[in-house]
């Protein structure tokens, strides 16, 4: 479907110039499965490489919160959560969604593997175990206590052994709880060339089709999808016990799986059409810098996010390209890109070099980036997106 080449974990920011000589890469191949059209990275970078010290935090986008805050007043509602229930969030981050769960005086447990977003989430009141969820961890929870909803968003393609994952929620899950996990949806990673979603701590990119198999291995059901604006496109599937009764399957689930099914997820030759389309992103792109160069004028970046770091990786962007990235997170700043090793500065550094362009790498927030950084009109700076194709704006 698509090699992007070597490229180095895309949250593995290196501290100094120094770490240079010691940077690891790994080979970047995304592959589907020629009977259930699963996608997965067909190379597993060991997890602790790629969350040991974590360096993503939910709470520097504002975008992020209040999606967040919505979705807590629906599930409050939807699910008649109350002092009594149990939510548990599988890759609760900084605790940035359980918090709102806290302030309603509802019980919560957040799971993350990452010690640096668990203690930021404990900072604030939101209990959190540093642990990889799976069936063991699953079984040893449950022996004291089941939950009435299981939250998981974009954490499945986290995942590098989903079934044994799958399997630890329906343990987990009372017998009349409800499941909600948000992901990337590949029929918009497909039809919109979005892969630079493709990076190693995402061993999978899913379909509807592709996780209802895998849910009803392990006795769940998906029985309702929202589609969802997040991450260039996403689904929230809602999901219970099998054996449960009463529960139909949603008129919106049933218009997703037509959807998938019109757009050829089930053919292998719409697998292979996309990887042309991603050679023409990257050629659209080099094919800016380059003239940009040769006019003499500069470009920065914003937003150190994983997306941007794997475009760059797959162009191979150089400091000499592109001057610097800017973002709000104070973990990434005065640290260097992985693999281009582009200096990251503060938003307000930016503001202060007036580069003539700003590409803006995690585009699915560029709204609230173009908002941020609206002061660029001021010196004739221009903002600047990468995907599908390259694009300057007017």
């Amino acid at each position: 479907m698509a090699d992007l080449g070597m490229q180095p974990a895309s949250n593995a920011f290196l501290p100094s110039a120094a770490a240079v000589a010691d940077e690891k890469r790994f080979p970047l191949r995304a592959k589907v499965c020629d009977v259930c059209r699963l996608v997965q990275v067909d190379y597993d970078v060991p997890p602790r490489e790629l969350f040991g010290n974590y360096v993503y935090f939910s709470s520097y986008s504002d975008h992020w919160l209040d999606h967040a805050q919505r979705y807590c007043r629906m599930a409050r509602e939807r699910f008649g959560l109350g002092p009594e229930s149990l939510v548990v969030e599988l890759a609760s981050n900084d605790g940035y969604l359980l918090k709102n769960f806290v302030d309603m005086g509802i019980p919560v447990l957040g799971i993350d593997p990452s010690d640096t977003v668990a203690a930021a989430a404990e900072k604030i009141g939101v209990p959190t175990m540093v642990e990889f969820f799976g069936a063991e961890l699953a079984d040893k929870l449950a022996r004291s206590r089941q939950a009435d909803l299981i939250i998981g968003n974009n954490v499945l393609a986290h995942v590098p052994l989903l079934n044994d994952f799958v399997s630890g929620i329906s343990r987990l899950l009372k017998a009349d709880g409800h499941v909600t996990i948000e992901f990337p949806h590949l029929l918009e990673l497909i039809e919109h060339v979005e892969f630079d979603t493709i990076y190693h701590e995402h061993y999978s990119y899913i379909s509807l089709f592709a996780i209802e198999q895998v849910f009803s291995r392990h006795g769940l059901r998906i029985y309702d999808v929202e589609t969802l604006a997040t991450h260039g496109g996403s689904l929230r599937i809602f999901a219970t016990h099998s054996q449960r009764a009463g529960i139909a399957d949603s008129a919106a689930l049933i218009e997703v799986r037509a959807r998938e099914s019109a757009a050829g997820l089930g053919e292998l030759d719409t697998y292979k059409r996309f990887a042309q389309r991603v050679e023409q992103c990257r050629v659209s792109l080099l094919a800016f810098l380059a003239d940009v160069k040769h006019n003499g004028r500069t470009v920065a970046a914003y937003g150190a996010a994983a997306k941007g770091n794997t475009l760059l990786n797959f162009c191979e962007v150089t400091p000499a390209d592109i001057s610097m990235v800017a973002d709000r997170n104070p973990n990434k700043q005065a640290k260097l890109l992985p693999g281009t090793h582009i200096p990251v500065v503060s938003p307000e550094a930016l503001m202060q070099a007036k580069p003539d362009y700003v590409l803006i790498l995690p585009w699915n927030l560029q709204s609230e980036i173009r908002e941020q950084l609206r002061d660029i009109a001021q010196w004739g700076g221009r903002f600047v997106t990468p995907v599908p194709v390259t694009r300057v704006d007017p």
